[in-house]
């Protein structure tokens, strides 16, 4: 290591949330996008440098073998890349989140913004809402640049904080409830990852020479009860983060009552930890107890799948519909993770990044549509292609990423998962091949019912005005970037394709050898 990359790119924007919040509003809005927009540089840079001349390591805490230590694999950086575009995207799009709150809207005794003709102010400032979004930013990269265990453990644990405040002061009447069940969740996962942490450090020291580093735990030697129980603490806490059913209910209920620019922060990038650390941990440290349990989580992957399309169909507000969609799609990743190929595996680190270009696509643009109408609910819209036809356009084309249909990215990241997954799994495949179909029908019914037929007189009063240029300028790069990744797919497959390499050999996996059919000869 000649320079501390690494450490510049966690860095960078936890510096800025502190400066744009010591600027209390005087040019705040500015210096925070400034600081994204360097971030965003900083973070692009490391993506075609050598991983070795990235990691870094410095001893922390001695007595119990704790490392300051950072790497970035290909998966590592796909995901960094993902993080550091997104948030100045975010930022742009909740640019006057918290300008009702500089109005001075109402609030009671002590301050607090109460409900006025079925709205909830915002709690605090726009600059407040940046701040807090840089500061996710930091403790998220950290999350995924941590190569040493505690000190994952610390920013998994960390990114809670500005989450909860990101959905707690801004949205719609429920946010502080949401706010609450995303945290105790969040907290439970936590709890029962911090078992599984202290277990991994008593295993490690019992040779005397105790050790955290993510390289000196893998392999480690232990009776196959300890592996069962230790794999069931960290896969418990990264189902609640993907999420998984059942301990999914909380990403709909936030993700009905937050602001979509913290929506899409949650669900493009921060639950990306939880497909993340099972490829980084689960399979890593328990090989033997990851395919035990495999047929258990390739069923929980499927009716996850199903689920989400389900209740996406039948879902009567568009921000849980999107939502109900990232259900299922978390559920394709770690079908893909499970399956034990090397194509599933490429093909789920791949659908991150394309499902957070999609996700996030999906949730502003429902954002745009519910500023102007003051409501998500799909009833309360009708025929608003005739009045916003761009807006209409551009939610069409982030359906269709989402549902993936070739050409976006998603499509690629779905067909490597089941092409990958056939040979090993064809059943579960088969199953969830249908629920492709199901994401057809909630994408097309879903704008159905919103754009087209007759125009309703509440569209009539509400969609007055089509996509300004600050939104144009928002979505444009995420429709880029979901036909980029959708055309030319393979720079970021071969990026990632040693992460899933070395997660085959952490599992003893071999792929299966191609059946060649003779003709009967």
């Amino acid at each position: 290591m000649t320079f501390p990359w690494l450490t510049l790119v966690g860095l960078l924007p936890i510096a800025g949330s502190i400066i744009v919040l010591a600027l209390r509003g005087r040019g705040g809005r500015t210096a925070a996008m400034l600081f994204a927009l360097a971030e965003l540089v900083c973070g692009l840079a490391i993506v075609p440098m050598d991983p070795a001349d990235l990691a870094e390591q410095h001893s922390w805490i001695g007595a119990i073998g704790a490392w300051y230590a950072l790497d970035a694999d290909g998966m590592t950086k796909l995901l960094v890349a993902l993080t550091v575009i997104l948030v100045p995207i975010v930022l742009l799009a909740e640019w006057h989140v918290g300008d009702a709150h500089a109005a001075r809207g109402p609030a009671d005794g002590k301050g607090r913004p109460v409900e006025k003709d079925g709205v909830l102010p915002p709690r605090w400032s726009t600059e407040t809402f940046m701040a807090l979004a840089l500061l996710l930013e930091g403790f998220t990269l950290y999350v995924f640049m941590a190569s040493d265990l505690l000190l994952f453990y610390i920013f998994f644990e960390a990114t809670l904080i500005p989450m909860y405040f990101l959905i707690a002061g801004w949205g719609g009447t429920g946010r502080t409830g949401a706010a609450l069940k995303f945290l105790l969740y969040s907290l439970l996962g936590g709890l029962v990852l911090l078992l599984g942490v202290i277990g991994m450090y008593v295993l490690s020291a019992s040779d005397g020479a105790p050790s955290l580093l993510t390289a000196d735990l893998t392999g480690l030697p232990m009776a196959t009860g300890t592996e069962r129980w230790l794999f069931v603490a960290f896969f418990i806490a990264f189902a609640i983060k993907a999420p998984m059913v059942p301990v999914h209910t909380w990403l709909p209920d936030t993700a009905e009552q937050a602001r979509p620019g913290a929506s899409s922060l949650l669900v493009a990038t921060l639950d990306k930890i939880g497909t993340f650390g099972m490829i980084r941990f689960c399979l890593a440290f328990f090989p033997q107890a990851s395919s035990w349990a495999t047929p258990f989580v390739l069923t929980l992957a499927v009716i996850s799948i199903f689920y989400g399309a389900i209740m996406a169909i039948g879902a009567k507000n568009l921000l849980r519909l999107v939502a109900f969609t990232s259900v299922s799609h978390f559920g394709f990743m770690v079908l893909g993770i499970f399956a034990f190929t090397t194509t599933s595996l490429t093909g789920s680190i791949f659908y991150m990044l394309g499902h957070g270009f999609s996700a996030a696509a999906m949730f502003l643009v429902v954002g745009f549509l519910a500023d102007r109408r003051g409501s998500a609910l799909v009833a309360d819209f009708g025929g608003a292609q005739k009045l916003v036809p761009v807006l209409a356009g551009v939610f069409l084309v982030s359906g269709l990423a989402t549902l993936g249909l070739p050409g976006l990215a998603n499509f690629a990241g779905e067909y490597l998962i089941m092409s990958g997954a056939w040979s090993r799994h064809l059943v579960f495949v088969a199953v969830a091949v249908i629920a492709t179909v199901l994401a057809a029908v909630y994408i097309m019914l879903a704008y159905q019912r919103v754009f087209t037929g007759p125009v309703s007189e509440a569209s009539q009063t509400h969609m007055t005005h089509d996509l300004s240029g600050r939104e144009r300028a928002v979505i444009a790069p995420l429709i880029v970037l979901m036909l980029f990744f959708g055309l030319v797919p393979g720079p970021a497959l071969d990026m990632v394709a040693p992460t899933a390499q070395q997660a085959m050999v952490h599992v003893s996996a071999s792929d299966p050898e191609p059946s060649v059919s003779n003709g009967g000869k």
